[in-house]
C-alpha cells in the first residue's frame, strides 16, 4: 500500500477531533442520549462470567501502566530495531498526546459513569481512555505499516475494546465513540506532522 497524501488526512484528523469535542458538548448538555440508554439495556442482558472475564482482559490491555508505558515503549523499540526511528516517535507522540487530551476532556465535561459499572473508576466518563488508546494503536500502525491486514486487525481491536468498556459499565456508548474519534484524530495529525521524515524511512518488508 502506498503512503496516502497528507492534505485529506489532515482534514480527516481535524474533523475527527471536532466531532469528538462536539459529541462531548452534546452529552455534557444532555447527560445521556437515547442510544446510550438503549445500548446499556442490551448489554446488561448479555452479561455473564465469560464476557466479564474477557472484558477484564481488555480492561488491562487498554489502560493503566500497560497501555501508558509498555505498549508505546514496546512498539517504539520494535520500530527502532527496524531502523525506523521516526515511526517510533510518531507512535509514542500520538499515544502521549491522545492520553493528555483525553484527560483534559474528561475533566472538562465531567460526565458521570453508568451506575452499572463493574470496575473501580472515579474520573470522568467522556471520552473513553481505553477507546482512545485503541484508536491510536489501530490508526497509527495502519498508517505506519501500510498493510491492509493491520487495518483490519486494528479496527477489530478497537471495536472489541469499545464493546468491552460498555459491557463492564465503565462507559456509555457515546464515550467510546468520542474516544475513538479522539484517538484517530490525534494519530492522523501526528502522522501528517512527521510525514516528510516518515517518507525517508524504509518500507516494512512484505
Amino acid at each position: 500500500m502506498d503512503a496516502p497524501s497528507r492534505r485529506p488526512i489532515v482534514y480527516a484528523g481535524v474533523v475527527a477531533l471536532v466531532l469528538a469535542v462536539g459529541l462531548g458538548l452534546l452529552v455534557a448538555l444532555r447527560d445521556t442520549v437515547g442510544l446510550d440508554e438503549e445500548w446499556m439495556t442490551e448489554v446488561l442482558e448479555w452479561r455473564g462470567p465469560v464476557g466479564e472475564s474477557v472484558s477484564l482482559v481488555f480492561d488491562f490491555l487498554g489502560g493503566g501502566w500497560f497501555a501508558i508505558l509498555v505498549v508505546p515503549i514496546g512498539v517504539a523499540i520494535a520500530f527502532v530495531l527496524a531502523r525506523r526511528p521516526w515511526s517510533a516517535l510518531a507512535f509514542v507522540l500520538a499515544s502521549a498526546l491522545a492520553a493528555v487530551v483525553c484527560q483534559l476532556l474528561k475533566a472538562l465535561f465531567g460526565r458521570a459513569r453508568p451506575e452499572e459499572i463493574l470496575v473501580p473508576l472515579e474520573n470522568g466518563s467522556f471520552p473513553s481512555g481505553h477507546a482512545t488508546n485503541a484508536a491510536v494503536i489501530a490508526v497509527s500502525l495502519g498508517l505506519l505499516l501500510r498493510r491492509a491486514w493491520v487495518w483490519v486487525l486494528g479496527m477489530l481491536y478497537l471495536v472489541a475494546m469499545a464493546f468491552s468498556r460498555t459491557y463492564l459499565g465503565a462507559h456509555w456508548l457515546t464515550d467510546t465513540l468520542g474516544g475513538a474519534l479522539l484517538g484517530a484524530g490525534v494519530a492522523l495529525l501526528v502522522w501528517c506532522l512527521l510525514l516528510p521524515k516518515l517518507r525517508l524511512e524504509p518500507l516494512p518488508p512484505r
